[in-house]
This record gives C-alpha cells, sequence and structure tokens, in this order.
C-alpha cells in the first residue's frame, strides 16, 4: 500500500470516500460522522495544510483516506483522563476511511500499519501518536486495539453535543 499526499484535485474523491464512510457507520448503527463533521472546509483545510493523504492499493486503486494532523490539536483540550506522555510532539490520526467498494481486505490495518511505521521511521521529532473514535464504533476500536494503543480517556462533546469519542495514545519507545 502507498500513502500519497492530496491535493485539492484529490478533494472530491476524499469526500466521496468519507461520506461513503459516514454510510457504512450509518449502517452498522453507528453515530459518528451523521452531522456536520467532517465538513467540506474540514477537508480543504486538511488538504492545504498537507494533513491529507490517500491510501493506494498495490494494483492502483485508491481505496481509502485519511489525514494526520500535527500539533496541536485542539479537539484534545478538553480530555477527560490523561496523556501516557505530557508532549506537544505528536500528531493526531483523524478522519480514517476506507471505501466499502474495497472493505474486508485489511486495508484499514495496512493504512495504520503504514503510517505508524512512517511515523516511527522517519519523524524523529514526534514522541506520540493519538487517534479517537465514537463510543460506539467497535471496528474501529478493535482497530486501534490491535495497534497498540492504549485508552487515555474521552471526549465529551467535542465534535457534536452529546457525543462521547474515546482517545487513545501509542508512544514512541525510547
Amino acid at each position: 500500500m502507498e500513502i500519497r499526499q492530496a491535493t485539492i484535485n484529490d478533494y472530491d474523491q476524499i469526500m466521496t470516500i468519507l461520506k461513503d464512510g459516514a454510510n457504512q457507520l450509518a449502517e452498522r448503527g453507528v453515530d459518528q460522522w451523521q452531522g456536520e463533521y467532517p465538513s467540506p472546509d474540514q477537508i480543504k483545510e486538511d488538504i492545504e495544510k498537507g494533513f491529507a493523504y490517500l491510501a493506494v492499493s498495490a494494483d492502483g486503486e485508491t481505496v481509502g483516506a485519511i489525514s494526520i494532523v500535527e500539533a496541536p490539536d485542539h479537539s484534545y483540550d478538553q480530555l477527560h483522563g490523561k496523556w501516557l506522555l505530557d508532549t506537544d510532539k505528536y500528531v493526531v490520526i483523524h478522519r480514517v476511511a476506507i471505501h466499502s467498494k474495497h472493505a474486508g481486505h485489511g486495508y484499514a490495518t495496512k493504512l495504520l500499519t503504514e503510517v505508524i511505521d512512517y511515523i516511527r521511521d522517519n519523524r524523529e521529532d514526534i514522541d506520540s501518536i493519538r487517534i479517537d473514535t465514537h463510543e460506539n464504533n467497535a471496528a474501529m476500536q478493535h482497530l486501534i486495539d490491535k495497534m497498540n494503543f492504549t485508552k487515555v480517556g474521552e471526549l465529551h462533546g467535542v465534535y457534536r453535543p452529546n457525543e462521547i469519542s474515546y482517545v487513545y495514545e501509542n508512544i514512541r519507545e525510547k
């Protein structure tokens, strides 16, 4: 799998992948991404800041999207919990989606593995990787656990009123 940085020309494709992701969540009864988040403005900002990436399979198909956001990420200002590592040298994985026509092939695992390995191997300045997901998104929670993240707390109402998200962290071994 290859991960390539998105450009504004990829905007429509990213929005299609994320809308498909929202539909998959709704089909599973998960209330995540069912409102205004992620918004078109958020995705444009991700692209402009260089945070948006596309996941491309070995056969050249674009299968998913992901955002890797540089610190500080103010969505975590209201964390109910405690970080494993008190640092400002972190990145946050947000807006992970694999298009439904590519589901079931392990692409989400491959995508997160690629991102984590890249950060570990090429970003000596990063001490921590952070991620969160909706309290009812069992599939993403399973993937996060599989990637050796530790649950550190919760967010309450950050993305939508009354929504709870579980927050995780994976720290660089010294």
